[in-house]
């Protein structure tokens, strides 16, 4: 790689979840729904896409706004956001972008002769008869679509919704029943064949051994070593979780958990202990140059809607399982952060507040989030000067870093404003020794502390203890 690269893997002002990786001509393109931060809502602004050279996965592009929410003729006004979405190259060679928007429960799609320009609308996917999915009394409630084109030139559409208790925003008659397989005909519109129910909600019986991770949303399908990898969100929210099958409408096996954003079951953490603040999940797997990742996303804001982009290194052993891999700060990084320079304290993958991590919620008013420790930035949405910060770190909480190559480093100076009387721990994965810093801020200050010596994979954790409060702001390894 030319430069580091660590998570979040976009620029700090973008938010961008839901993210699905596809290698085309070379490049890797990200297509993601798009949170604006601050507005307390998913998916408020326009399809964008970002792109990276398959060799060279830290030298990422903006491509622009690909599809308006005006486009789709049902959303006119604009007012309905658009959710999660895929893209495939059609058979015809050229790209479709299939999405649900909001909670009607149809799916639009819209076709460009290339990866990233201007896709225009092409239809709604719809039955022989022409009746649009998702229209009222359907039955199927259909949602967060995924697609693949196969070797053969066939495409199946994957979609679907498991929730287990009601949500108002779904019309009479559309019920959540689990994730479908649909072949669609070369139009890319029609169903040829299908809905085929491949993965059952929690609530039905457990034909697919994933008991404790069943289907819940984010269908993502990938097609590896002859094999079909359905990867979702489980009924857990936080976790991406796959199953696989030989058929792409199944029967598919539960395989495991590839990735939890708040490390929960990597190497046995409990819910109760996870590392980061927990949210819903979406992603999906891609191939660069022989390795495999993961593309997944955190959560920012102290809510459920301020969310971005994530990535991880992942192993497809030779069985085809997927063991599960950890949220870390050097991501798509070629090893661990290098051991000098300054980083944006909110690459932090570690964030446990004083009484653990929740679930964060969909919105929290103003006057209950001060007391709160979260991630947040002093600019506004898409402002490239943004700062990114971690406020209201005190007494009892815990950030850290996964991993840096500590074995030249002599010091690490946090970067704070904030008033805090007390001490600071400073402590690693591989070495049992730890410092302790005494800390008296009153306004912006520097804490420096010197590190012992280290190897060159360290985790690098903190934990306050005192009165008071701090915004980190960035830390400087020298």
């Amino acid at each position: 790689m030319k430069k580091q690269v660590f998570n979040p893997y976009l620029p700090l002002y973008e938010y961008i979840p839901d993210g699905e990786p596809h290698l085309f001509n070379g490049r890797v393109y990200v297509y993601g729904s798009h949170d604006q931060f601050g507005a307390f809502q998913f998916c408020h602004n326009p399809y964008v896409t970002w792109s990276a050279p398959e060799e060279d996965l830290s030298d990422w592009r903006y491509e622009g706004i690909i599809l308006k929410r005006e486009e789709d003729p049902d959303n006119k006004d604009g007012k309905l956001d658009l959710y999660a979405p895929d893209v495939t190259q059609g058979p015809d060679g050229r790209f479709y972008i299939y999405y649900a928007y909001d909670w009607l429960g149809k799916i639009g799609v819209a076709v460009c002769d290339t990866p990233c320009g201007e896709f225009k609308f092409l239809g709604h996917v719809k039955t022989k008869d022409g009746v649009e999915i998702g229209t009222e009394g359907h039955s199927i409630f259909h949602f967060d679509p995924g697609v693949l084109t196969d070797e053969d030139g066939r495409v199946y559409l994957y979609s679907g919704f498991g929730a287990t208790t009601w949500f108002p925003q779904i019309k009479k008659g559309n019920k959540p029943m689990g994730c479908y397989c649909m072949e669609l005909e070369s139009d890319m519109v029609t169903i040829k064949k299908g809905p085929v129910k491949v993965m059952n909600t929690a609530k039905e019986e457990d034909i697919h051994g994933a008991k404790g991770h069943e289907f819940f949303e984010a269908s993502s399908i990938r097609k590896i070593n002859g094999m079909y990898y359905l990867v979702y969100s489980s009924i857990n929210g936080h976790e991406l979780c796959y199953a696989t099958s030989s058929s792409p409408f199944g029967p598919f096996k539960y395989g495991g958990v590839i990735i939890s954003n708040g490390d929960v079951g990597y190497q046995g953490r409990s819910r109760e202990n996870a590392l980061y603040p927990l949210g819903n999940n979406h992603g999906g797997l891609v191939k660069a140059k022989g390795q495999w990742y993961i593309f997944y996303h955190r959560h920012t804001n102290y809510t459920n809607t301020d969310r971005q982009g994530l990535a991880e290194r992942v192993e497809i052993l030779e069985d085809g399982s997927i063991p599960q891999v950890e949220m870390t700060s050097c991501g798509l990084n070629d090893g661990p952060l290098k051991g000098e320079g300054t980083y944006p304290a909110s690459i932090c993958c570690c964030l446990i507040p004083p009484k653990g991590n929740v679930f964060y919620p969909f919105f929290l008013p103003k006057f209950l989030k001060r007391s709160k420790t979260y991630i947040t930035q002093s600019g506004k949405d898409s402002d490239e000067k943004e700062t990114q910060y971690i406020h209201n770190v005190r007494g009892g909480t815990t950030f850290g870093y996964k991993y840096f190559d500590l074995s030249n480093t002599k010091e690490v100076a946090l970067h704070v404003k904030g008033k805090f009387q007390g001490k600071i721990r400073c402590y690693f994965t591989f070495s049992k020794e730890e410092v302790v810093q005494d800390v008296n801020t009153e306004k912006d200050s520097v804490i420096h502390i010197t590190l012992p010596s280290l190897s060159q994979k360290e985790a690098l954790f903190f934990t306050l203890e005192g009165k008071g409060s701090l915004d980190i702001y960035s830390l400087e390894l020298k």
